[in-house]
This record gives C-alpha cells, structure tokens and sequence, in this order.
C-alpha cells in the first residue's frame, strides 16, 4: 500500500490532525508545537495530496477514512482523538461514528450545506487552483507582497497579510499539484455529514468563512445537537493562522 506522509512530534495522548481539499500537512503548522507540548501530534497528508501519492481510490470522505485507519493501524496507533479541516472534518466525523476516535474537532467541516452551497465550495477552491497553477512562477513575487497575500489568499484566511510568504507559496502549489484534487471535490456530491452522538464532539467555524460560509454552522447545530459549537470570531476558513489560541482552545475543549 503507497505510505502517507506525515509529521509527527510530541508525547501523550494521541492526536491525528488531518487537511482539507487541496491542502497539506502544513495547514496545521500555526498550532502544530503547540498542540505537541501535551501530545503525540501526527500530522498527515492524505493520499493525493501534500507528499503523499494517489492510491487508487475513488477520492470519497468513506475511502479516505479507511486509508486513514490502515494508515494508524500499521503505526500502531490505538486510541487517538482527531482534528479535521473542511473535508478533513467530514473524514474526521466519518471517523468519530466508525468508533476509531475517542473524540473529534471538525474546524468548517464538509456536508452542512444546501446543494448550492456545495457547488460554490466546488467552483471556488477550483478556481483557486486554476489560478495558482497558472500563476505558478509568478506565486512568490506576488505572496512576498502584502497587496499579492491579500489577493490570492483572503478566500482562505480571514488576514492574509499576517501569513508567512513562503508558506503561502507551498500551499498554492500544494493546491495546483494535487493530483486526489478532482476525485475528492466530485465526490462532495454524495457526502452527509454521518451523525456522531457516542463520543465528545467539537464543531468549529469561522464567522469570516468564504468557502464554507458561516450560517452553514446552524445547519450543523441543528444536525448535531449534541456537539459542543464553538464560533470562531473575525477567522476564515482556514482558522489556524488568523488565530491560533482560539484553534488551540476549540482542539483542547475550553473554547466557548
């Protein structure tokens, strides 16, 4: 079977972190020594995506969460709790309800939309990468400037100025290089969110989303009222560089 790339630092309980369409490992890097100064942080890119290679499967939030535990299987992982973002989230709940996490934080997952709002998801994370494969040897002069940051990552972040030139670099060839990308997007269509009510869960979002937009966390209330709801003020939908300590908070359960 291809192996996943992946980080992993820390000690303690275990904690699997896992990224969103057309993301990598690397999202997770604002929060990541944080987060291992209590545990055992593996941080992984999903098969098509970041360092890891396609393996064959059909791109499905079910497919990559069985890549996802024969991955912590053969790393000798037992009991772990689990982070995803946008459809690292939906993976994340999939996982929640097989029984495999103790506990899950899903930051803007995947699936609570109307069928318009999936199909904006779609078209712009597509469009996103249209245009970083296009601009490919242009993205460092343009993310070296605040101006360039603000333009070609505000779809992301709720500040993108704040945001490190170079890792803005590597996501968007992280973007435009995936090769699971059209795979896991198609395969948005047929995703519901599984209901996860055994296990503590954390539902995170950012009231500056623009992918996946904020009054999509009500539909998520009323889905899963069991969940703890965590709003996540002034961030957008990748929260974990806009503001780390409230993502910190929402992944050790003191956020309100």
């Amino acid at each position: 079977m291809t192996p996943l790339a992946y980080d992993r630092r820390g000690s303690g309980p275990t904690l699997v972190l896992i990224h969103g369409l057309g993301s990598h490992r690397q999202v997770w890097t604002p929060v990541l020594d944080a987060a291992a100064a209590t545990r055992d942080v593996i941080a992984v890119d999903l098969p098509g995506f970041g360092e890891s290679a396609p393996d064959g499967g059909d791109g499905s939030v079910a497919a990559l969460a069985d890549r996802l535990e024969s991955f912590l299987d053969d790393l000798g992982v037992g009991r772990y709790t689990v982070a995803g973002s946008s459809m690292g989230g939906g993976v994340a709940l999939e996982l929640g309800r097989r029984g495999r996490a103790d506990a899950v934080t899903a930051f803007a997952p995947i699936g609570f939309w109307s069928g318009t709002g999936r199909r904006w998801a779609q078209s712009v994370v597509t469009a996103a990468r249209v245009a970083a494969t296009r601009l490919d040897r242009r993205l460092p002069a343009i993310m070296a400037a605040p101006a360039g940051r603000a333009a070609f990552c505000s779809l992301f972040y709720a500040h993108p100025r704040r945001l490190d030139p170079a890792g803005c670099v590597a996501a968007a060839r992280a973007l435009a290089t995936a090769p699971g990308f059209g795979a896991a997007r198609d395969a948005f269509r047929w995703f519901a969110p599984p209901t996860v009510d055994h296990i503590p869960v954390t539902i995170a979002w950012g009231t500056r989303d623009a992918v996946l937009p904020f009054p999509q966390s009500r539909r998520a209330r009323a889905i899963l009222p069991g969940a703890r709801h965590v709003t996540l003020r002034g961030c957008g939908h990748l929260p974990f560089a806009d503001d780390p300590a409230a993502c910190l908070a929402a992944l050790s359960g003191s956020a309100r």
